[in-house]
């Protein structure tokens, strides 16, 4: 983005290719508060929809963006048309379900057991 420019406009799509949250965003506005502007704006009556944050991956060229980054930090491609708008990908990533990490811990220990035979 050229120094003397404001703010870039963006869009996030979703996994079934709905576009949310397109706006004009300031180029010095956090990854983070982005999620939580998607969170706030997600469609109602979506199969997967996030829960907080942190379920969140914001994608822009191949990169997954890190929260504690603003866009300036994140290097934005801030578009080669003049007044273009940028699209970046949103996936949901949901927490690891409790039973996953039950049953990985039952198979740890049958791994650990051990068994002697005295002959």
């Amino acid at each position: 983005m050229a120094e003397g420019e404001g703010g870039v406009e963006l869009k996030f799509r979703i996994y079934d290719g709905t576009d949310i949250a397109h706006s004009t965003y300031s180029s010095t506005t956090t990854v983070s508060s982005l999620k939580q502007r998607l969170v706030a704006e997600w469609p109602q009556g979506k199969t997967v929809t996030p829960k907080s944050v942190s379920d969140l991956k914001v994608i822009h060229a191949g990169k997954v963006l890190e929260n504690s980054k603003t866009l300036a930090d994140s290097r934005i491609t801030f578009g080669d048309i003049p007044g273009g708008v940028i699209t970046m990908h949103v996936v949901v990533q949901p927490p690891v379900t409790k039973k996953k990490t039950e049953k990985n811990q039952e198979d740890k220990q049958k791994m650990n057991s051990c068994s002697c035979t005295i002959l």
